[in-house]
């Protein structure tokens, strides 16, 4: 029985360029694969594909009664909405161990690196199947957005020799003028829908029972945003009320500055406070040296939460 490669809602160019590669690889050892996505790809994944001659994996959001490979997440709220009623074969994950669960034995490849795709390469060096060019293209990207070109905290050693290593099969002699180029992308937010911007890289997490979301917008200047802060910050109000959540939090992020300015609306008027050792004015802080999401927003929360 095929399987179907996907990775988290709202997905992002590790999740896109991870179903892509994975499933190449298990196509290769004989184990039929097919890549899929739950949602839209970024401006910045489309740059990433179109520059590499990939079409975007199949729209899919029934996952009943498939067999599916699990890659950028573990967790629930992250997940097709159905996936109680598939069976999970595999998880590729470089996040904190979430709450899917499994009847069955699976294949778990999980490693505190900065991107799924770097995993990835391993496993493509594991079962010692050769990278085409173009897919060693798409998993370099997905490895320098991840790690934001290498500044992200969660960025180790094997990032950058997994980055060297593909860019030279890819044939990229200045993998990071390309990663500026990516940024740029992200970058260029003049005329896109509020919604759109909010959700462009959100997640929402079950902290102890809350429901959290947590968006981010790294860019290469934060005065993009100058325009449509307010509409920003009205935004994810509605969001909030909309999905019944705990806590909403959009990360501007700049990637120059290495900081984000954390736009915050909560039912815990001191979140930012407890978790980060610096109270929130007007709903708004910053938080210098924060580029990561996943290694120095979500854990300091969680404790929060559990507290």
């Amino acid at each position: 029985m095929s399987m179907y490669v996907v990775g988290h809602k709202i997905p992002d160019s590790d999740s896109i360029c991870g179903a892509i590669a994975l499933s190449y690889l298990k196509n290769q050892i004989g184990e039929p694969a097919t890549p899929a996505r739950l949602g839209d790809v970024s401006p910045e994944t489309a740059f990433i594909l179109e520059k590499f001659g990939f079409e975007a994996p199949e729209f899919k959001e029934s996952y009943a009664g498939e067999d599916v490979y699990i890659v950028d997440h573990s967790e629930l709220t992250q997940a097709p909405d159905d996936i109680s009623e598939a069976t999970i074969v595999g998880i590729v994950d470089h996040h904190k161990l979430g709450d899917l669960t499994t009847a069955t034995p699976l294949e778990c490849w999980i490693r505190p690196v900065g991107c799924s795709n770097t995993i990835i390469k391993m496993m493509y060096d594991f079962h010692n199947v050769e990278i085409p060019k173009n897919i060693a293209g798409i998993m370099m990207c997905a490895i320098l957005s991840d790690t934001v070109i290498f500044k992200s905290p969660t960025c180790t050693t094997a990032d950058i020799k997994c980055v060297e290593a593909l860019a030279e099969i890819a044939g990229v002699e200045d993998f990071k003028a390309l990663g500026m180029e990516m940024f740029k992308v992200k970058s260029a937010v003049e005329g896109t829908p509020v919604r759109d911007l909010v959700m462009r890289d959100f997640k929402d997490f079950n902290m102890n029972g809350s429901k959290v979301g947590i968006g981010q917008l790294e860019v290469i200047d934060l005065a993009v945003f100058d325009d449509i802060k307010a509409d920003l910050e009205a935004d994810i109000a509605a969001m909030k009320a909309e999905g019944e959540r705990h806590t909403m939090m959009l990360l501007l992020t700049d990637i120059m500055k290495e900081g984000s300015e954390v736009l915050v609306i909560s039912d815990n008027h001191s979140l930012t406070e407890q978790a980060y050792g610096k109270a929130s004015v007007e709903g708004r802080v910053w938080l210098d040296g924060v580029l990561s999401r996943k290694k120095q927003v979500v854990p300091n929360l969680q404790k929060v939460f559990e507290a």
